[in-house]
């Protein structure tokens, strides 16, 4: 705010609350400024801020700036109090004089401004005699803080043989100093080690190539960059960074060969592929820069051959073509190597290649025998006789063309022998006929040996193709099945036929049809020769009768074309089917097998009837042995169980009363037999039940009879252990005819009588005429 504004607003508010307020700076300078500040309505007084110096260090608090108030009459009754940031630690105020002073020591970095409200009341009232106004303590720095290169360390990676200029990286530094106040946080750069190769800008910190360097002369170099604050002036701070600088390879080297010459040897019995030797030429590059491809110039004879092994850089010579001793016993090659990626800015300097030679002798060695051909092709006629030449096989020891050598067939163990060689000559002949339709082809191997030392063998491949000559009758390719229906006219078509041979023919097979002359004038039928090797049957009449004759034989003649040409008879048998027109194969071959069978139509139903009659009563027999099957097999001795309960007319004492039932009545007709004489038993029952007409169920003579039957139950060891229910027949003082139990029934005791029937009533009459004295009773 100008002074004119202040003066205005001075003049309007005097009467309202005049004041002023001084401020003094205790800087070198002792200048004091005096403010009059404006009181307004609801707002704080404003103030130039004021400042203090950094790092001061004072035994006594530090005099920064007063506040007076033109209503202080220096009598003590006015307060003045100090709020807000570091009011009271670092700030304190005078509250008589309003004079404010810092008690300990500021740094800007920590804090660069400090906020602070001030007021000034009466101390009697408490009340305010100056509005609470707002002002700000500014730290002035100073040059406390050097560079730091936060960043490093630094590494940075650029092309050899770069041109001057060029950037490779930059460096930045940094200062915690103010830069808005002095020369505090001002930078330079400068290069303390790495000249001459690197410079540095001053002001950026942009490190750059100062000549060209090469990789495979010094591949790192370590450069010192130095940043110094207040511009590099005396009392500067500064600080320091290392850079590494690495640089990278380009394919500025050509391959050079450490040899200008090679001599290496190879045998004369390795085998294609065998190394002969490696050959190195020498980058001086890395990585692919480094790679390289080998090539053999001036190798005419196509022997030798090189690959470049792509982890060693290494040219590895190998055998491309068998070598012989005594045909060349020393060989001369030249061979390149080429870088694989060229940079083109040095080809103009030299070609990115070198060259070497290399001399190779041939070693002798006792070879095998050699054939003279690697694969033998002959011919033989199919047929010849045992013995017959098929051809010669020659080999020879390169070492010394007299020594001898001992040929043999390698014979397969599961095939058959069908050749032989003469082990001095290589004659090779047959051991038994040839045929040309079994094999046409035979492949037998030739070993050669030589006679002074056996291991040396070589082999060779004998392909032995057998000529045809015409040996095979043309033939039916298949059965046919002709049929001619018994109404058909003369003239009819009823079979086309065809032929095969197995000989084989150069100008192509070629047959001809006919009838057997003993045939041609009395057959029914006639053969018409399609000269495109088919023939078609025809019939010679009209209408055919299956009870004259149910089948025709037909002999037909086929012959060949060959040389001598072969002819063969083959039957054509015709069936004579019932039909019009249309022949029903399915009938006719039903037909024709009955008349095999020599059977009629009603005499194959009726054998057919009797099959099935047959069938039928198979099936039933089965069905009634199933359903026996299905009888439950205990039903005997369910009928044995039956048979043995005895009820009687007492009810029970419930389920406590377990005196109350006989479990002897559940056991088999064996177990009982043996504990008690059937007679007996019976007999008891009968003397029981002429006692029971009379006496009733509470009588003694029952309770006798249960007692008795409960006694044998408890004393019976086969009887289960468990209690069971045993009913036992009363008929009660009523009844005439008693108990109709068959307890006891089982027996044909002779000596036992039934005359007691008798006496039942005229219902028992015919019971009674049944059992007599003389009969015996039976289940």
């Amino acid at each position: 705010m100008n002074s004119s504004v202040l003066l205005r607003l001075m003049a309007m508010l005097v009467q309202l609350w005049p004041c002023s307020l001084s401020m003094q700076n205790s800087s070198a300078q002792n200048t004091v400024q005096s403010f009059t500040p404006v009181r307004r309505v609801k707002r704080s007084w404003l103030w130039k801020p004021l400042f203090v110096t950094e790092e001061q260090i004072s035994p006594d608090p530090l005099y920064i700036g007063q506040l007076n108030s033109d209503l202080d009459k220096q009598d003590g009754n006015l307060k003045y109090i100090l709020t807000g940031e570091g009011a009271g630690s670092f700030f304190v105020i005078d509250e008589y004089n309003g004079k404010i002073y810092v008690t300990q020591k500021l740094d800007r970095e920590k804090k660069p401004f400090y906020t602070l409200r001030a007021q000034a009341i009466n101390r009697s009232t408490n009340l305010p005699v100056e509005p609470e106004s707002e002002f700000i303590i500014k730290v002035r720095d100073i040059n406390d803080n050097e560079p730091q290169f936060l960043d490093g360390p630094y590494v940075a990676t650029v092309p050899e043989m770069s041109p001057e200029g060029t950037s490779v990286t930059q460096v930045t530094a940094t200062d915690a100093d103010d830069p808005s106040y002095g020369n505090s946080a001002r930078l330079l750069y400068s290069l303390l080690e790495g000249q001459p190769y690197f410079s540095v800008e001053p002001k950026t910190g942009v490190i750059r190539m100062a000549s060209q360097m090469d990789r495979e002369t010094k591949e790192q170099y370590l450069v010192i960059i130095q940043a110094k604050d207040m511009v590099g002036q005396p009392g500067a701070l500064s600080a320091t960074a290392t850079v590494t600088i690495n640089l990278s390879d380009i394919n500025d080297n050509p391959p050079e060969f450490q040899q200008r010459l090679y001599y290496m040897s190879v045998s004369e019995e390795a085998p294609v592929g065998t190394t002969v030797g490696t050959v190195f030429a020498e980058d001086r590059d890395t990585g692919d820069n480094a790679a390289m491809d080998y090539f053999i110039e001036a190798d005419s004879s196509g022997v030798f051959n090189i690959i470049t092994n792509n982890e060693t850089q290494e040219g590895i010579i190998l055998l491309k073509k068998r070598v012989d001793y005594e045909s060349k016993r020393r060989y001369s090659i030249q061979v390149k190597a080429v870088n694989r990626y060229i940079d083109e800015r040095f080809l103009k300097e030299e070609p990115f290649e070198d060259t070497t030679i290399v001399k190779i002798n041939v070693e002798d060695a006792d070879e095998p025998p050699v054939f003279t051909l690697e694969n033998y092709m002959m011919e033989i006629v199919e047929g010849a006789m045992n013995g017959a030449l098929v051809g010669f096989v020659t080999a020879r020891d390169p070492d010394d063309e007299e020594s001898p050598v001992r040929y043999s067939i390698v014979h397969s163990t599961h095939l058959k022998r069908l050749f032989s060689i003469n082990e001095h000559n290589g004659a090779i002949i047959t051991t038994e006929p040839l045929d040309r339709e079994i094999a046409s082809w035979h492949n037998i191997t030739v070993t050669a040996t030589e006679t002074r030392n056996p291991e040396k063998i070589s082999e060779a491949n004998v392909y032995i193709q057998v000529l045809d000559v015409n040996d095979n009758a043309p033939e039916f390719p298949k059965n046919y099945e002709t049929f001619v229906c018994e109404n058909t006219v003369s003239g009819q078509l009823i079979q086309s036929i065809s032929a095969v041979d197995q000989d084989d023919s150069a100008e192509g097979h070629h047959f001809f049809f006919s009838l057997a002359q003993e045939d041609a004038n009395r057959s029914h039928f006639t053969v018409k020769d399609n000269q495109d090797n088919t023939a078609g049957i025809f019939t010679g009449k009209s209408g055919f009768s299956r009870q004259e004759q149910f089948f025709f034989y037909l002999p037909i003649l086929i012959r060949d074309n060959g040389t001598p040409p072969l002819t063969s008879t083959n039957t054509l048998t015709v069936t004579v089917c019932d039909c019009d027109t249309e022949v029903n194969t399915f009938y006719c071959r039903y037909g024709a097998f009955m008349y095999s069978l020599g059977l009629s139509t009603e005499a194959l139903v009726a054998v057919l009837a009797c099959i099935l009659i047959f069938l039928v009563f198979f099936l039933a027999i089965v069905t009634i042995r199933q359903q026996q099957q299905k009888k439950p097999p205990f039903s005997e001795k369910m009928e044995e169980f039956r048979e043995n309960i005895v009820s009687y007319d007492d009810e029970g004492g419930g389920e406590e009363d377990t005196e109350a039932f006989d479990i002897s009545a559940l056991r088999t007709r064996t177990v009982m037999r043996t504990h008690k004489p059937r007679k007996k038993v019976a007999s008891e029952i009968q003397s029981l039940y002429r006692q029971s007409l009379q006496v009733g169920p509470d009588s003694a003579i029952f309770r006798q009879f249960i007692s008795e039957k409960l006694e044998e139950a408890n004393t019976d060891p086969s009887v289960p252990p468990y209690d069971s229910l045993q009913t036992y027949a009363f008929e009660g003082t009523g009844s005439l005819a008693g108990s109709l139990s068959s307890l006891g029934s089982n027996t044909s005791d002779m000596d036992q009588s039934y005359d007691y029937l008798a006496d039942w009533g005229p219902h028992f009459k015919q019971l009674a005429g049944m059992y007599s004295s003389h009969r015996t009773v039976g289940d």
